[in-house]
Order: C-alpha cells, then sequence, then structure tokens
C-alpha cells in the first residue's frame, strides 16, 4: 500500500492556478464519519480510491497554508504542489485510530514540505542548515516586518524566545537583507533605474587580479629566488645526500629507494635515513635564508 500510494497524484483539470484554486474551494468537505470510513480503508486494505477522497477534500487547506508563505517570493503555484506533496505523505502516514482529524495530522507535513521548498529556493546561499537556524529564518522574518532592523534589546529578546544565541540572530538578519546578484548579469546603463544611477553587476567592478602584470612579476621574481635557493641548499649538501635527492626528486625518471640502495651497497631503510636527514637540513637552510 505505501509503496502505491507514493506513486500515486489525483488528475485535477485546471488550466491556471486561479481555476485551481476555484476547484479546491468546491470539493465538499468530509464528515467525520465518511474521513474515518475512508481513512480506515486505505490504512487497513490499501484502498488508493479512498486515499483520493481524503486528499481531494482537503487541497483547499494547503491553498490556505501555502497563502501564508507567499512573501517568500516565490510562486503561488509552487507553494501549493508542495504543500500537496506534504498533504499525500500526511495521507499516506495517517492512522485513523489516532483520534484526530486528517487535517490536523496533515498541518505538520504540509507546512515542513513548503519549508523545504522555500529554504533550497530562496537563496543560492544556504540559508540555513540546522533545526536551530530553519526555526529562526521563518520566525525572524516575521518578526521583522512588524520591527524592521533590530537593536540590541530586540536581538537578546528574540535570541533568549527562540533559544539560540544573539550572534545566531544577527547572523541570520544579515542574511535575510541580502539578495542574490548574477555574477555577469543585465546592467542598467542609461541611468533609468529605480535610484536614477547606473548600475552595474559585479563582473563589471570584481577585478580578476590574477593576470595583473605586477602579480605575474611579483610571482616570477618568487618562484625565481625560491629556485636559487633550493639548488643553493642542495650544494651544501655531502655528495650522496645530492645524488639521492636528486635522482629521488628532480630526474625525470626517479629512482627507488631500492635502486639507490643497491647503487650504494646501503639498505633501502638507510636511504630513506639520508633522504630525511638532507631533507631537514634543505628546509632550515631555506627557513634561515627567508629570515
Amino acid at each position: 500500500m505505501n509503496q502505491a500510494l507514493q506513486t500515486f497524484s489525483p488528475k485535477i483539470p485546471v488550466s491556471s492556478i486561479e481555476n485551481y484554486i476555484h476547484y479546491a474551494n468546491q470539493i465538499p468537505l468530509l464528515t467525520l464519519e465518511e474521513e474515518q470510513t475512508y481513512a480506515k480503508n486505505l490504512y487497513d486494505e490499501g484502498d488508493l480510491s479512498a486515499a483520493k477522497k481524503l486528499i481531494l477534500p482537503h487541497l483547499r487547506y494547503v491553498v490556505k497554508i501555502a497563502r501564508g508563505y507567499m512573501g517568500y517570493g516565490l510562486a503561488l503555484a509552487d507553494l501549493i504542489q508542495e504543500g500537496n506533496i506534504g498533504l499525500m505523505k500526511a495521507v499516506k502516514r495517517f492512522n485513523p485510530n489516532l483520534g484526530v482529524r486528517l487535517v490536523s495530522f496533515a498541518v505538520h507535513w504540509i507546512k515542513a514540505e513548503i519549508h523545504e521548498f522555500i529554504l533550497k529556493n530562496w537563496s543560492i546561499v544556504k540559508i540555513a542548515t540546522t533545526k536551530a537556524q530553519r526555526k529562526l529564518f521563518f520566525n525572524l522574518r516575521k518578526m521583522k516586518k512588524r520591527l524592521g532592523w533590530f537593536s540590541k534589546k530586540e536581538v537578546e529578546e528574540v535570541a533568549q524566545d527562540l533559544g539560540v544565541k544573539p550572534e545566531t540572530v544577527l547572523q541570520m538578519e544579515a542574511r535575510l537583507n541580502s539578495i542574490d546578484t548574477a555574477f555577469d548579469g543585465p546592467t542598467a546603463d542609461n541611468g533609468d533605474n529605480n535610484h536614477g544611477m547606473i548600475e552595474f553587476s559585479p563582473s563589471q567592478y570584481i577585478e580578476d587580479e590574477r593576470f595583473s602584470p605586477e602579480r605575474l612579476l611579483i610571482s616570477d621574481d618568487n618562484s625565481s629566488y625560491q629556485k636559487e635557493a633550493l639548488y643553493k641548499a642542495l650544494k651544501n649538501l655531502d655528495e650522496r645526500s645530492q645524488v639521492i635527492l636528486t635522482s629521488r626528486w628532480l630526474a625525470d625518471e626517479k629512482a627507488t629507494l631500492h635502486d639507490l640502495a643497491e647503487k650504494f651497497g646501503v639498505s633501502a631503510e638507510r636511504i630513506r635515513q639520508i633522504e630525511k636527514t638532507a631533507f631537514n637540513k634543505i628546509k632550515s637552510a631555506l627557513m634561515s635564508d627567508a629570515a
């Protein structure tokens, strides 16, 4: 039954969101006895026709809940669609023996799906990832409509009411007041925007310094200096250490520990020790030279 209900989707013959809402409001509500009968048929027998009879009368409640989230800049149709998914999940899990009406049980699932949709689509950057941040996001936005920017006292009061740190409130407030901007989006270059000013996209004023002549010259000088210091430190090593490091790290065809052990007539472990000692000497030489 559960797997079948996951793929069940009621077909509603409407062509616009206005027609959809009108259609949803015309569907008669269920009495307690009707709801119990359909819920038991679905719960006990997996009757999908009963699931449809439970879902359709509750579409109006999804519309009502979705309308409460219209201030997030997302389409009402999308909010309703996500709410309907929550309604179907609630119907799937509803136990008629709990002694509550389906609408009371479904509210949590409807809001949860809408919340998840808003958090994923409100901003390109994730606005809230933890449970506390999610709670803060929705509560703080409601409060800001009434209070505007928070004073220090208001921040402390909100933090105490929601059980979070004042720093978390300030961080979320900053996120709520930021907007997504296209890096290379359209610009207003004729001064006819809302402020009568010329607008630029970030791609026009954020400088890419990777290929700056000055930066390239400094980088080249640093590279040359480091290479010169490295070869100077390498020449100060004994001949065997020079051969080992050169063969192991600077040659086109790098030698193994066993190759060098055979060449010098010692164990591979001894070659590793000489290599480690040589590296430490070079490191000390480079650090003292830099100082």
